[in-house]
């Protein structure tokens, strides 16, 4: 890139940068043991700056602003904004500044903290993003899902589904505690080194992670340990920790199970076959063998976990089998008799906690007499139910979706009746509904039985990164 050229247009940055990314990620991939050493001219680049500013506007945290009160939103002047974020960083003066904490609830009445940082944090950290991410996702294993170009958690889902009805019957159900508070400075900037050599950009990487947190009390902490829960950068150094993980079942998987006849002659010996789904902190192992083996492989996770610090919640990790069924993802995954048939064949369906979630949401939303119009309520109450259906409808749900359906008609009907109480219903009846179906303004109420239900396709070690196109 030259990187003396003047400010580029939107299209022209994104066509720059996805050239130094793709090129980044075959070096990187032709090369598994290569360090990069030149990679800071590239994270304070104008074009690796607009698309990260592009990015950051475009989120959905546009709207909340760090310890400054300034959000994406509230930023006039982007052009000044860059320009003075890169002198900083060229010149080595750039100090990220402390991330607001925002307590959000998580279920069971527990707290999720939620770092927010600052604009000029916030493009910094997704430039060096981009620069970062094609690198080491050239390492990062198939069983990883979570927060990674696309992928997604169906992709899980449907791995566990494929090994689960092939006699991987014992899953330990893994929970790592308080995972982006706990994880190890010192061991995570080791992974770092491996493939960044770069002492500006590892510089960079550690003032981020030691920024500290202004918290809702206003009293400052040091971060010590773990990454900023809500940083734009934070889940790829969570990646790079957790992958300890992955490496570890990954060579097990390559030294003793890689081939039909390697599995056979371990089964035929009477020893365990093990494979990891991961996505982010949640992750499931799969066993061809018996509980005691699965059992055991607590204290084998824990220890690989625990040089980065890591620990896993005793409360939370439990064994069990796929007859009993496992909740992963929103999804309940267990074995059980098809109907009319002896056969036993595993279902994932929408678990009771997913649907519980949607019909509170459903509710809360159907619950305000505050909204202006029926057309209202349709705007905000259609993208939750079509968005909840998009994401189930790779499961056994149609059932579901027909509760949904007649639960959400029946809480908008109750809506209209409380909103015009002195109407009669014939009134609203002619007024409101077509083909039964409440309707304001040409906008009618999303109808979830409608979604088509289909079997997601297991794409297995498949998936093509964003860079796999070869460049000159």
């Amino acid at each position: 890139m030259n990187i003396g050229a003047p400010w580029p247009t939107l299209q022209e940055a994104e066509v720059r940068v996805l050239r130094m990314q793709t090129k980044l990620h075959q070096w990187a991939r032709d090369d598994p043991a290569r360090r990069f050493d030149d990679l800071f001219n590239l994270v304070h680049d104008p074009a690796t700056l607009v698309v990260a500013w592009r990015r950051v506007r475009g989120n959905k945290g546009k709207r909340s602003g760090g310890v400054d009160s300034i959000a994406p939103v509230d930023v006039t002047d982007a052009a000044e904004l860059l320009a003075d974020l890169r002198d900083d960083v060229k010149a080595g003066v750039f100090v990220p500044l402390p991330a607001r904490e925002r307590m959000i609830p998580k279920s069971g009445g527990k707290l999720r903290r939620l770092g927010i940082a600052t604009v000029r944090d916030r493009v910094a950290q997704a430039a060096l993003k981009l620069v970062l991410e094609p690198i080491f996702e050239a390492e990062f294993h198939p069983c990883s899902y979570g927060f990674r170009p696309k992928r997604r958690a169906q992709d899980a889902i449907a791995e566990i589904h494929q090994f689960s009805s092939r006699k991987y019957e014992w899953v330990l159900e893994g929970d790592i505690e308080a995972c982006f508070d706990n994880i190890d400075h010192t061991a995570l900037l080791d992974r770092v080194r491996r493939r960044v050599g770069d002492k500006r950009v590892l510089g960079v990487v550690k003032a981020f992670l030691r920024a500290g947190v202004l918290g809702e009390d206003g009293f400052l902490r040091n971060t010590s340990t773990g990454t900023p829960q809500g940083g734009i950068v934070s889940p790829l150094l969570a990646n790079i920790a957790l992958s300890v993980l992955d490496e570890h079942f990954a060579e097990l998987w390559q030294t003793t199970s890689a081939t039909p006849y390697q599995r056979w002659k371990r089964r035929q010996a009477g020893l365990p076959t093990y494979r990891l789904v991961r996505f982010a902190d949640d992750f499931v192992v799969l066993v061809h063998g018996s509980q005691a083996v699965t059992e055991a492989l607590r204290e084998d996770v824990a220890r690989v976990l625990a040089p980065m610090g890591l620990h896993l919640s005793a409360a939370k990790t439990r064994v069990s089998h796929i007859d009993e069924g496992l909740d992963f993802l929103g999804f309940r995954i267990q074995r059980r008799r098809k109907p009319g048939t002896t056969r036993r064949v595993v279902y994932t369906y929408p678990s009771k906690k997913a649907i519980a979630a949607i019909i509170g949401r459903v509710r809360a939303l159907t619950r305000r007499t505050v909204h202006p119009s029926l057309a209202a309520l349709l705007r905000q109450l259609n993208p939750v139910l079509r968005g909840w259906c998009t994401y189930f409808r790779h499961g056994v749900s149609k059932a579901t979706f027909g509760y949904l359906d007649e639960y959400a008609w029946r809480r908008v009907l109750r809506w209209i009746k409380r909103r015009y109480r002195k109407t009669k219903w014939a009134v609203l009846f002619r007024r409101f509904y077509v083909n039964w179906r409440p309707t304001e303004d040409e906008i009618s109420l999303f109808q979830p039985q409608t979604v088509t239900v289909r079997r997601y396709r297991y794409r297995a070690a498949n998936i093509a990164t964003p860079w796999a196109t070869t460049v000159s």
